[in-house]
C-alpha cells in the first residue's frame, strides 16, 4: 500500500472526526455516499463465511470473477464458519496490502479491532449482506431489505391459510437463523411483525410453547451457524414432545438450510407430501431446497438473487476508483451500535412451484439439470 493511501486514510479519519464535533451533518462522505476523490484501488480482499451454504460459494466466486475481469487483483477467503479464522484471514489480507475490504461476517460483533487495523492502512471497508456491529470502520454496506425478506415470509403463510378469513387454530412452529448473524433479527422481525397477530388472536397456535414474546426474543428460537442438522434435531423434538394427538400446519424457517434440516425432520417422523405437509417457508434458492419445491417438500423460498448484490459491491468499488458519488439508498435502517451505515438494499422476491421456472431457470440463476427439469 503506497504512503500517499496511508495518508489518504488519515485524511479520512481525521475528517470524521472533525464532522463528530460539529452540529452540521457529517464531514465524512461514506455518511451520505456523496464523491470523493479518487482512491488508489487495486487489490480487494473478499472474506466469505463458509464453502458449507451453497449461496457463499457462488456470492464468492461471482464476486471475484466480477473484480477480476476488471483488472482488480483479488484475494478471496471462506472461513468455515469459525471467527477467529475470519479474523486471522483478514489481518492476512490487510498485510498484503488490499486497498478494499468486502466482508460478509460470521459473528458481526467481534470484526471492530481489526478492522481498525484495516482502517488505520486508510482500506475502505464493505459490509457485504451481514451487518458489522459495534465499529465507525464500516463504510458502506449493500444487502437486500432483509426486513422484507421476512415480511414476505409471513405474508405467504397468512395468504396460504387465509387467516383473515379461517378461523383456525392452526399449530404453526417458528425458527430463527443463527444468533451472531445480525440479518436474521430482521428476517424473525419481518414475519413476526406479520404473524404475531394472528398468534394474539388465537388463529394460530405454537404448541411446542417456543413463541417469542417479541421481536428482541428473537434468538431464543435460533440455530446456531444456521446449521440444518440443528434445525433437524430441534423440529424433530418438537414434534415428538408436542404434536402426538396433532399435525403441525405450519413452519416459519428462515432459511433454505434450515428448511432442508426440518423437512427431513417432518419425514423421519412420519408426514409425507401431499395434504398434510405444512406449509414450510425458506430463503435463498438453495439447489436442493428448489428441489424440495419441485417435490412438495418446501412450499417458498424468498430468491435475493446474488448476481445483483454482486453488481452492487463491484459499482461500489468501481465508483472508490473513479472517486465519484458511491450509490446507497438507505441513510437510516443500518445502525451498527456505533454509526449508522449508508447501505444499498436490493428486493427480494417469493419463488414457489409455479414460479421455479419463469424466475430461476429462465434467468440463468440455475440451469434445469440442477432441479431436475
Amino acid at each position: 500500500m503506497s504512503a500517499t493511501k496511508k495518508l489518504l486514510g488519515l485524511a479520512v479519519v481525521g475528517g470524521l472526526a472533525l464532522g463528530l464535533t460539529a452540529c452540521d451533518a457529517p464531514a465524512d462522505p461514506a455518511a451520505t455516499g456523496e464523491a470523493g476523490a479518487a482512491v488508489e484501488v487495486e487489490s480487494v480482499g473478499i472474506s466469505m463465511p463458509t464453502r458449507e451454504l451453497e449461496r457463499w460459494i457462488n456470492d464468492g466466486a461471482q464476486l471475484q470473477s466480477k473484480l477480476d475481469e476488471a483488472g482488480f487483483t483479488t484475494d478471496l477467503q471462506y472461513a468455515e464458519n469459525d471467527p477467529d479464522t475470519q479474523i486471522s484471514q483478514i489481518q492476512n489480507q490487510i498485510a498484503s496490502g488490499v486497498d478494499v475490504l468486502v466482508v460478509a461476517a460470521i459473528d458481526g460483533s467481534v470484526l471492530a479491532p481489526v478492522l481498525q487495523d484495516a482502517a488505520d492502512e486508510g482500506i475502505t471497508i464493505i459490509a457485504y449482506d451481514r451487518l458489522i456491529n459495534d465499529t465507525e470502520n464500516v463504510d458502506y454496506y449493500a444487502t437486500f431489505d432483509n426486513y422484507a425478506v421476512g415480511k414476505l415470509q409471513g405474508e405467504y403463510i397468512v395468504d396460504t391459510l387465509d387467516l383473515e378469513n379461517q378461523p383456525g387454530p392452526f399449530y404453526l412452529e417458528p425458527f430463527a437463523g443463527s444468533p451472531d448473524d445480525n440479518n436474521a433479527k430482521f428476517f424473525f422481525s419481518g414475519a413476526w411483525d406479520v404473524l404475531k397477530p394472528y398468534i394474539d388472536e388465537g388463529k394460530l397456535e405454537v404448541a411446542s410453547g417456543k413463541a417469542p414474546a417479541s421481536n428482541d426474543d428473537w434468538a431464543s428460537v435460533g440455530i446456531q451457524g444456521w446449521e440444518s442438522a440443528g434445525a433437524q434435531d430441534e423440529m424433530e423434538n418438537r414434534l415428538a414432545s408436542n404434536y402426538s394427538d396433532k399435525k403441525v400446519d405450519v413452519v416459519l424457517s428462515p432459511n433454505d438450510s434450515l428448511a432442508q434440516g426440518i423437512s427431513e425432520a417432518l419425514v423421519s417422523s412420519g408426514y409425507t407430501p401431499g395434504s398434510e405437509w405444512p406449509i414450510l417457508t425458506g430463503q435463498d434458492a438453495d439447489k436442493a431446497s428448489v428441489v424440495n419445491i419441485l417435490a412438495d417438500k418446501q412450499s417458498m423460498t424468498v430468491w435475493k438473487d446474488t448476481r445483483l448484490l454482486g453488481d452492487q459491491v463491484f459499482a461500489m468499488i468501481e465508483s472508490l476508483k473513479a472517486g465519484t458519488e458511491v450509490d446507497v439508498n438507505d441513510t437510516e435502517s443500518y445502525d451498527n451500535g456505533v454509526k449508522v451505515v449508508p447501505s444499498y438494499l436490493l428486493d427480494p422476491e417469493v419463488v414457489t412451484k409455479d414460479s421455479v421456472q419463469e424466475k430461476l431457470i429462465d434467468s440463468g440463476f440455475l440451469k434445469a439439470s440442477d432441479v431436475g427439469l
